[in-house]
């Protein structure tokens, strides 16, 4: 997958045609919440149940692709930012695009619930480098369950992505591809067989513990984990805590869900090297982002190691950055 090119004018244009006929965005979500709570189910394309690989692959269109992917918790606890995201996702290929921050991006989005008491606590799209992202986005359904035990099935995403992923960045390049999941609890402290059998068909011997998913996980993505602050959880002590044990500096506290897609552009620029968080502030102000967003996104963004970002920081403030942003 991954082929094709992203038009914010079809997208604009695909839900101006929806308003008009009156049709809602996510009317799969909205269709599922009206039925019977025995008749939920994921959406067929986006079953992760028997799937060998979603693949992100180069081609003449992309011949260097770079892979990203983006799963967000859809429990009770992130309250409406699941919506707040599904809304702001489909800009991320562009800001990725207009000054080069990767190259080739290709971008699979998914969604976590909890395996131990939701329906659909799984659902995983395709790699896209076009429109089709955000059709697979409009299919997700957003169950707003969990158990209410500050714990998800992360890990089970996890699993997926480490065993059921193959990316040409890395495998022809050996140049990581980038992971980022978007939630405001714990995982769980294993990948469970029962829960693997049920929900991807694999079948395993054992438990895995989540700290040697993670370590599979990140030998072929760097993997970030970001908390919302207006989430439930958001800013609880204790699950930062369990993240950054987990992840060292990976772990980025966003002041407000609107600027996600902002916050990733700009990880994956430094990341990749082709820019600072100054000059992404900038970037970011000539695209008309939000002051309010683009705080967000230097403040959360200047807690990351300062091998990724080249600005200086004294007192709580990055040089360089424009104070008439405040």
């Amino acid at each position: 997958m991954g082929s094709g090119k992203w038009s914010t004018n079809v997208y604009d244009e695909h839900n101006r045609y929806k308003a008009a006929n009156g049709i809602s965005r996510f009317d799969y979500n909205d269709n599922m919440h009206r039925s019977n709570y025995s008749k939920w189910h994921v959406y067929p394309n986006l079953d992760p149940k028997g799937v060998n690989a979603r693949e992100s692959r180069d081609s003449a269109e992309h011949p260097n692709s770079t892979s990203i992917t983006v799963m967000f918790d859809v429990t009770g606890s992130m309250g409406e930012i699941p919506v707040t995201l599904q809304n702001k996702l489909p800009e991320l290929l562009g800001l990725l695009l207009r000054k080069g921050y990767a190259t080739d991006p290709q971008i699979m989005f998914g969604a976590i619930g909890d395996a131990t008491c939701d329906r659909v606590p799984l659902q995983v799209g395709q790699f896209e480098s076009d429109n089709r992202m955000d059709e697979n986005l409009e299919k997700f359904f957003l169950e707003g369950g969990g158990g209410g035990q500050r714990s998800e099935s992360y890990e089970l995403a996890m699993y997926f992505l480490a065993r059921h992923t193959e990316i040409d960045c890395w495998d022809k390049r050996g140049h990581k591809g980038y992971a980022f999941i978007i939630g405001d609890e714990m995982a769980y402290p294993f990948v469970k067989k029962h829960e693997v059998q049920q929900h991807i068909a694999d079948g395993l011997e054992s438990d895995i513990p989540i700290e040697q998913i993670v370590r599979e996980l990140r030998m072929r993505y760097h993997l970030f984990y970001i908390l919302p602050k207006a989430a439930s959880y958001g800013g609880d002590a204790e699950i930062l805590g369990y993240w950054h044990k987990l992840l060292g500096d990976n772990v980025i506290e966003l002041g407000s869900p609107e600027a996600v897609c902002e916050t990733i552009a700009l990880t994956i620029g430094m990341m990749e090297g082709n820019i600072d968080l100054p000059g992404g502030a900038d970037d970011l102000k000539e695209f008309g982002t939000e002051p309010k967003n683009i705080r967000a996104v230097t403040a959360a963004l200047a807690k990351i190691p300062t091998s990724l970002v080249k600005a200086t920081v004294s007192d709580g403030v990055l040089s360089g950055l424009d104070i008439s942003l405040r």
